[in-house]
């Protein structure tokens, strides 16, 4: 999200409410925030389907709704927060679908990663998927924003409706946790 230059996203925004120019206009926003929206929310749902059929509808959703984007905030801010926001709409669902508590699923997320074979990464970072998923769902979001994406407080502010002094909170607390992870895992 920092690597867009904000002249481009204004401009691109101002294409996607004119009539003449939406629809061109939001292939390319598709084209540009396919690849980081995919990870913000791999990250959280950790399998590759489950993470592709909700950016398929995030995109949906965007579409569907793309009249009442207003550019009163950055259209980056507003994906984001359509693929957070249908992130945990899915992470419910699941947990309701089987049962589980909020501690079960991530613990059961954590197990997976632990045991995926298609796993890309070594053991380092499989054991930073695995702190990451124990973490609270609001922390783990917070965390991937901020040290995948090096998100800037105040966006992520705006996608999670959250005080930028509670943010940095959760950060410290999700870092905090993730070293704690790391020692006992030593």
């Amino acid at each position: 999200m920092g690597t867009r230059k904000p002249i481009e996203d204004a401009a691109l925004a101002a294409r996607l409410r004119d009539p003449d120019t939406v629809r061109a206009a939001f292939e390319e926003a598709i084209r540009r925030y396919t690849e980081p929206l995919y990870w913000q929310i791999r990250r959280l749902v950790q399998s590759h389907d489950d993470a592709n059929d909700i950016l398929q509808n995030t995109f949906m959703k965007a579409w569907m709704s793309i009249e009442n984007f207003r550019g009163d905030a950055k259209l980056s801010t507003w994906l984001y927060k359509i693929a957070i926001n249908e992130s945990i709409s899915f992470l419910d669902r699941e947990r309701k679908r089987n049962h589980m508590s909020l501690d079960d699923q991530e613990a059961a997320m954590a197990s997976q990663i632990a045991s995926a074979p298609d796993f890309d990464g070594d053991e380092l970072a499989r054991k930073l998927q695995q702190a990451i998923t124990l973490l609270p769902e609001k922390q783990r979001i917070v965390f991937n924003m901020k040290y995948f994406d090096d998100m800037k407080y105040e966006d992520m502010s705006e996608i999670l409706g959250t005080s930028v002094g509670a943010l940095k909170a959760s950060y410290h607390l999700a870092t905090k946790k993730i070293e704690q992870f790391f020692e006992e895992h030593d």
